[in-house]
């Protein structure tokens, strides 16, 4: 009969250190968390890989300006009366590629927090046609407008991939190397196609 309250009191006891030891690490937990949380932390190091550089930033905002002015030479040229079928088509081929491109290009200016009339010295070099030689191709006949055209255009279009050719070996943007990319194998392609025109023209 007394063995059996030193029993219970051994057990109370025992219980006692079990709860004690369940409850020790508990402290440390909080601890083990923040620990943790701080070495899954490191996506902010995904973002600085994704992130454009200046190189994007200058592809995107002369690459706008370049494409408006092919859209600006294709509608000359679609003004004109009496246009052959395949010379219609490529000003409108270039239009319905390069139009989507400016709106895209402009999102990746707003995202970038890019002016969208951020000054740039292109001329040229660049494969730009001076406002002369865009008149000459207003005031020219059908026929003049054609060989204008395909022209000026051939010089634009090199100067565009030549653009593009430097997005691609300068660019941090994934989405703006695609296109660069595409630009290059579109834009080549046409050149080859516009310099048979010119000289079945």
């Amino acid at each position: 009969m007394k063995s059996t309250p030193l029993t219970l009191s051994a057990l109370g006891a025992a219980a006692a250190l079990a709860l004690a030891g369940c409850s020790a690490p508990e402290p440390n937990d909080p601890a083990e968390h923040s620990t943790h949380d701080m070495s899954a932390a490191p996506p902010s190091n995904e973002s600085v890989n994704v992130a454009q550089n200046e190189a994007d930033e200058m592809f995107a905002s002369m690459m706008v300006i370049h494409h408006e002015q092919a859209i600006e030479m294709s509608d000359i040229l679609l003004s004109k009366q009496g246009l052959a079928p395949e010379i219609q088509q490529l000003a409108q081929d270039i239009k319905e590629a390069q139009g989507p491109e400016i709106q895209t290009l402009r999102t990746w200016q707003e995202q970038w927090n890019v002016p969208s009339n951020q000054p740039h010295s292109m001329g040229e070099d660049d494969g730009m046609v001076s406002d002369e030689n865009l008149e000459k191709l207003r005031q020219a006949t059908t026929e003049e407008g054609t060989t204008l055209y395909l022209e000026q255009m051939i010089t634009h279009h090199e100067g565009a991939v030549e653009m593009a050719e430097q997005e691609l070996s300068e660019g941090r943007f994934a989405q703006a190397k695609d296109m660069a990319q595409r630009i290059v194998d579109t834009q080549t392609a046409e050149i080859e196609q516009m310099n048979d025109l010119l000289s079945a023209h």
